[in-house]
């Protein structure tokens, strides 16, 4: 699937400037105390850049051109790699990998498990992968969390928003923690 990134950058620009919440998912990461973190389907850098601005070190990944133009542009000083997460491999680990924004609902289908296992092995020592996303798609919760265990990861939270709503919830949607198994 091709992205326009300008056109998906002027929707959360559009939202933000009526008053929407466009950081929730970085305030949720931001919470977890984080050093470094890997965006992991960055898009236009949303997340990428919020974090940044509050002294995180960050690096941003995603498979679209488009996408990773708009995120260079509105801040160069982040590192953004032009990757499928299937076959991530950077070479380093992160407190967190985040993947926010449905990511694993855009990735080929088929790959889920190598995506959920190559952002496992980007994970620090007691790291953390967070990643959200709607239940009413191809991806249920218990084939995300079977990717998770299959990748070594332990489920430690879960909510129904970026804002921590006690899960389930009414909408349909899942953020979900989880943890090197022990």
């Amino acid at each position: 699937m091709a992205w326009d990134g300008e056109a998906y950058q002027e929707r959360f620009d559009r939202l933000a400037k009526r008053g929407g919440d466009v950081h929730g998912e970085a305030v949720l990461v931001r919470g977890l105390g984080p050093g470094s973190v890997l965006d992991a389907g960055c898009g236009t850098g949303r997340v990428a850049i919020e974090l940044a601005r509050h002294g995180i070190e960050v690096v941003g990944a995603d498979v679209d051109a488009s996408m990773l133009e708009v995120a260079r542009r509105r801040q160069p000083l982040i590192e953004w790699v032009e990757a499928d997460l299937a076959a991530l491999d950077l070479g380093r680990r992160f407190d967190v990998v985040v993947m926010a924004g449905n990511v694993l609902l855009f990735t080929t289908p088929g790959t889920e498990s190598a995506v959920v296992g190559a952002c496992a092995r980007h994970l620090a020592e007691g790291g953390t992968l967070v990643a959200g996303f709607q239940l009413d798609r191809e991806l249920g919760i218990d084939a995300y969390d079977a990717h998770a265990a299959a990748a070594g990861l332990e489920l430690v939270d879960r909510w129904s928003t970026w804002s921590k709503e006690p899960f389930p919830g009414d909408g349909g949607y899942a953020v979900s923690a989880h943890r090197r198994a022990s």
